[in-house]
């Protein structure tokens, strides 16, 4: 059959329309609008992204600086960057262009928090939470702030100090807020509020939870395992005011901590919602333990205090995979997970599935990937990247190349960017570690590379304290 050029021309446009709807498909993007991406589990919706790195790293798309100081990831979400810094003597929130990074407004909490500790000084590590045309953040000092995306204007603000009589932990406070439905949920950790529920819409105070005394020195371990050094679970406590966790057996109680300062019930961590057995709750790792609460009045539904360090310096988030809950914390410490049960009456119980010292995550978080799970193994002085079965706490390997770092999942590749700075590329495999590339940033501040990465609609975000890179990763 012969085509009149009428006929091919057309044809030419069909399959230019259909190339194109092939790339449509084959490149997802999607936003990162709150702490460790939509799902809350450091792992992106994003596809059609490099599988391997060229020698040079990915294209840089454009570079931000002096956003000032801080840890702070951004969440992504309506075209825009947000996130927090200590800047000129405030503490502010940022709103950046995501096309180029140009800043569209800042917003003052007030006065920047002087910090007791030296590490991480320079500015805040929380990341803001977008929910529809809101962004809501938690300030160092304690400060919650409701904000309109749009402009930066505040539309409600309360204080986990002021109004829940919080402690500032040692390194103060570093919580990303949960937004679920109409409850903002945030940790003040005092005795009267260790967890509180506030309507995302007004600020009110819609429920405060704390941990019953009789539930004190409760643990979680029928399936210890002979031999685990971790054996302290039924004894005593090592004293929270040393350095070494293993410097003492005193229950650490909560009323003086480092330096004899008050100690706060709150951690650094930031809760996760979750369902079972039709009850939505929360779950957090706090100074103390790792514990859950109901969603709909706060009660307490169960803890368990393995994971927790005695120094309460508990920084990940806690995972829900497989129908059980995994903590981890460093010094000494180690990860356990539990498999969460409900009785006839209703009550829930904590079982310990298995601990393991081999996963002592500081804050660089953990991800679990077709049953395994990937994390830093170390603490202040380094480490490096582990593969345990997470049905069973087995080892699968450990790898020096891979050295300490915060990760984060997309498109079948982890994205491990260590303290160092660098970034590295890594296929998941069960059976050892697996580069696709690795690349240094330029202009590397002094400070420890803690801000954990971000990808959303093909880019990747590392921010270091006052510079924001951003790096195209999609495939040509």
């Amino acid at each position: 059959m012969v085509l009149t050029t009428k006929q091919k021309i057309s044809l030419a446009s069909c399959a230019g329309a259909l190339a194109f709807l092939a790339i449509c498909r084959s490149a997802v993007g999607d936003d990162w609008p709150q702490w460790q991406g939509p799902d809350r589990n450091a792992v992106s919706a994003d596809t059609g992204l490099l599988q391997e790195w060229p020698a040079e790293g990915p294209a840089l798309a454009w570079r931000v600086d002096g956003l000032g100081g801080g840890d702070s990831a951004p969440a992504v979400a309506d075209g825009k960057l947000f996130g927090l810094s200590n800047r000129d003597g405030k503490e502010i929130v940022w709103a950046l262009s995501e096309a180029d990074g140009k800043e569209l407004w800042d917003t003052s909490l007030g006065d920047a928090v002087d910090q007791r500790m030296p590490q991480s000084k320079e500015g805040p590590g929380g990341t803001p939470t977008v929910d529809g045309d809101r962004l809501y953040a938690i300030g160092m000092g304690g400060r919650i702030v409701c904000l309109s995306i749009g402009d930066g204007q505040v539309i409600w603000q309360r204080n986990m100090v002021d109004d829940f009589s919080g402690t500032l932990p040692a390194w103060s406070y570093r919580e990303s807020p949960l937004i679920d439905g109409d409850k903002l949920i945030c940790t003040p950790g005092s005795p009267t509020a260790t967890l509180v529920a506030l309507d995302k819409r007004t600020g009110e105070t819609i429920w405060s939870s704390q941990l019953p005394p009789s539930e004190e020195k409760t643990d979680a371990a029928p399936q210890q395992r002979a031999g685990d050094r971790s054996e302290r679970i039924r004894g005593e406590r090592p004293n929270a005011d040393q350095d070494s966790p293993r410097s003492g057996r005193r229950r650490r109680g909560p009323g003086r901590g480092r330096g004899g300062m008050p100690r706060s019930g709150a951690a650094y961590s930031s809760a996760i919602a979750i369902d079972v057995d039709g009850q939505r709750q929360y779950v957090q790792l706090t100074a103390n333990s790792l514990i859950g609460v109901a969603a709909d009045d706060g009660s307490f539904l169960w803890r368990y205090d393995r994971p927790a360090n005695p120094m309460g310096i508990n920084c990940s988030t806690p995972i829900y995979q497989d129908g059980m809950v995994f903590a981890a914390s460093a010094y000494g410490t180690g990860g356990g997970a539990v498999k969460l049960t409900k009785d006839a009456s209703g009550k829930f119980q904590a079982d310990e599935i298995y601990f393991t010292s081999s996963m002592q995550n500081h804050h660089g978080g953990m991800i679990v990937i077709d049953g395994a799970l990937y994390g830093a193994n170390g603490g202040n002085g380094g480490g490096f990247l582990a593969c345990l079965d997470f049905q069973t706490g087995e080892i699968l390997w450990r790898d020096r190349k891979a050295p300490k770092g915060a990760l984060l999942m997309a498109d079948k590749r982890l994205y491990l960017r260590s303290e160092e700075g660098t970034m590295v590329l890594i296929e998941p495999s069960r059976e050892k570690f697996v580069e696709r590339g690795r690349f240094e940033q330029p202009d590397r501040s002094e400070a420890p590379a803690w801000a954990h990465p971000v990808i959303a609609n093909g880019k990747l975000y590392i921010r270091d304290q006052g510079l924001l890179l951003c790096y195209d990763v999609q495939q040509q």
